[in-house]
C-alpha cells in the first residue's frame, strides 16, 4: 500500500513539475480571508498580506485576487519560487513531499481546476473553489504560539502587560500596526465582513469547500448566520468545515450541534466536518493551549460523534517543542475514540500533523537531539496502528517529515538565540498566567536548567 501511494505521489509531482517546478494550484483556487483585519493568503503556510479598502472597492474579489497574490502566481508560472512559500521549499529540499503536491492533488477542489488555471493570464481574477474565512478574533483561548489579531484573550494580555521579553518582542502590537494587522474590535462595524456577505451569495454557488476559522467561531454570530444560510439554501456540491476548540460554553456547543444535525440529516450539504486542535496530553496540552480543558475537550468530541454518525473530525496538530514529550499519549487517547466511534467505512477522526514555524522560539527544531526518541516512539505508535486503520499512511508521512526536519536541525547561532528566547518566554508565561513550566514539563527540567545558563 505504501509503495503504491509513493508511486502515485511521484507521478503527480512529475505532472506538476512539467507545468512548473514551483506551480501550486492553491495559489489560484484556495484562499483564507481574515476579515478582522483585511488580511489574506493563499493557504496557511505563507504569511498574510493586507488588502486595503481602496483595493477592495476596485476589485470586489480582492480578498482572494489581490495584486500581491497575482504577482506570486506569475512567479510560479515562470518556475520561480515565491519566498512566502518557504514551508514547502524546505520540505522539498529535504527530499520529502510538500503540501504543494498534496494540496494540488486534491481531486475535489484543486486537481480538476488545473486546466482552468492555466487557461487564464496570471493577472486575471479567478473564483476560489476552497475558501477559509475568519470572521473575528474573539476567543476564549490564548495558545502559546498564537497572536492578538487571532485571539482576543491574547490582545487583552498584551494590552495589559506588553509584549513578551524575547529578542523579537513576541506579540508586540507595534509589529501588528506596522503590518496593518490590528483587528477591528468585534463591537465595531467591519467593512471586510460587510464585503464578504455582499460577495458570498455569488461565491457560494461555485464553492467546493468552505471553512470557518477563528478566533473561536462558536463565539461569533456570523458562524451561526452562515449555518442558517446553508439550511435555507442547500448546496449538495459543497463541503463545509468549521474550526472550533471544542471548549465553548455548553449552550453554544449544543446550539451548534443542533444546526449541524439539521444540515446532515436533511442533506443540505455534501459533507460537514469539524476541525479541532491539540498538540499534547493533559496539563501539557493545557499549557500550550491556555484556556483548554483537555479531558472536557475529549468528552465534547465523543458527545458530538454520538449525536450524528455522519459527523467527522480532524484533529489539527501544530507540532512544536512542547508537543514532544506527551504527543504519543494524546495519540493513544484519540485511538480510543476512533475505535469507539468509527464505522465500517469511516474512522471519523483524522490527525493532521504540521510543524510550527512561528514563533521560532517554540519550534520543534530547537530541541536537543537526545530527545529525538520521543518522536521515534510516536512514529512507531502510528506505524503499529495503520493495519487496524486507526491511522493512515498520509498521517504517518506528515509526522515522519517533521522528524526529518527536526533531526536536520538549524544553524548553531540561531539555535542559541531561539533557546534563550524560549526560556524568556516560559518564564514570562509562568509569571503572567500562574503556570509552572518545569512542573508541567518534568521531561524538560534539565533542558530548562541548561538553556537558562546561555
Amino acid at each position: 500500500m505504501q509503495d503504491e501511494l509513493k508511486k502515485q505521489v511521484e507521478e503527480f509531482t512529475n505532472e506538476l513539475n512539467e507545468i512548473s517546478p514551483s506551480f501550486c494550484v492553491a495559489k489560484w483556487k484556495q484562499v483564507t480571508m481574515h476579515l478582522q483585519n483585511g488580511h489574506t493568503h493563499s493557504c496557511h503556510h505563507p504569511a498574510t498580506h493586507h488588502v486595503s479598502i481602496e483595493e477592495l472597492k476596485r476589485n470586489k474579489t480582492a480578498l482572494h485576487n489581490s495584486d500581491y497574490k497575482k504577482e506570486q502566481r506569475k512567479l510560479m508560472l515562470e518556475g520561480k519560487r515565491p519566498e512566502e512559500c518557504d514551508y514547502c521549499w524546505r520540505i522539498e529540499d529535504a527530499g520529502e513531499t510538500s503540501d504543494r503536491v498534496f494540496k494540488s492533488a486534491d481531486k475535489y477542489w484543486a486537481r480538476p481546476y488545473i486546466n482552468e488555471v492555466l487557461s487564464k493570464s496570471w493577472d486575471e481574477n479567478i473564483d476560489p473553489s476552497y475558501v477559509e474565512v475568519s470572521f473575528g478574533n474573539v476567543c476564549n483561548f490564548k495558545c502559546s504560539y498564537c497572536a492578538p489579531h487571532i485571539s482576543s484573550q491574547w490582545m487583552e494580555e498584551i494590552e495589559r502587560y506588553g509584549p513578551y521579553p524575547t529578542s523579537e518582542k513576541f506579540n508586540n502590537l507595534n509589529w501588528l500596526k506596522g503590518q496593518n494587522a490590528l483587528p477591528i474590535p468585534n463591537k465595531d462595524e467591519n467593512p471586510y465582513v460587510d464585503a464578504f456577505w455582499e460577495w458570498f451569495p455569488d461565491m457560494y454557488k461555485n464553492l467546493k469547500y468552505f471553512r470557518i476559522t477563528g478566533g473561536e467561531p462558536l463565539l461569533n454570530k456570523n458562524t451561526f448566520k452562515l449555518l442558517d444560510y446553508i439550511i435555507e439554501n442547500p448546496n449538495p456540491n459543497l463541503e463545509v468545515a468549521i474550526n472550533t476548540n471544542m471548549n465553548p460554553p455548553r449552550e453554544l456547543l449544543e446550539t451548534f450541534l443542533e444546526k449541524v444535525n439539521i444540515i446532515l440529516n436533511e442533506n443540505k450539504l455534501k459533507r460537514i466536518k469539524i476541525f479541532t486542535s491539540a498538540e499534547a496530553y493533559g496539563k501539557q496540552a493545557e499549557y500550550i493551549r491556555h484556556g483548554m480543558h483537555y479531558f472536557q475537550w475529549l468528552n465534547n468530541i465523543r458527545h458530538a460523534l454520538s449525536k450524528n454518525e455522519k459527523l467527522e473530525f480532524t484533529v489539527m496538530c501544530t507540532y512544536n517543542l512542547l508537543s514532544i514529550p506527551s504527543y504519543k499519549l494524546m495519540l493513544e487517547d484519540l485511538t480510543k475514540i476512533i475505535l469507539e466511534y468509527r464505522t465500517t467505512t469511516n474512522k471519523r477522526i483524522l490527525v493532521d500533523n504540521h510543524y510550527l514555524r512561528f514563533p521560532e522560539h517554540q519550534t520543534a527544531f530547537i530541541m536537543d537531539q537526545d530527545h529525538l526518541h520521543y518522536i521515534e516512539e510516536q512514529i512507531a505508535y502510528m506505524e503499529a496502528n495503520i493495519d487496524n486503520y486507526v491511522f493512515n499512511e498520509i498521517e504517518l508521512e506528515k509526522l515522519k517529515r517533521i522528524y526529518t526536519l527536526v533531526k536536520e536541525g538549524i544553524d548553531a547561532n540561531l539555535l542559541v538565540k531561539h533557546r534563550k528566547d524560549f526560556i524568556k518566554f516560559v518564564d514570562e508565561h509562568d509569571k503572567r498566567r500562574g503556570t509552572n513550566f518545569v512542573k508541567t514539563f518534568p521531561e524538560y527540567a534539565e533542558l530548562y536548567k541548561t538553556w537558562s545558563e546561555f
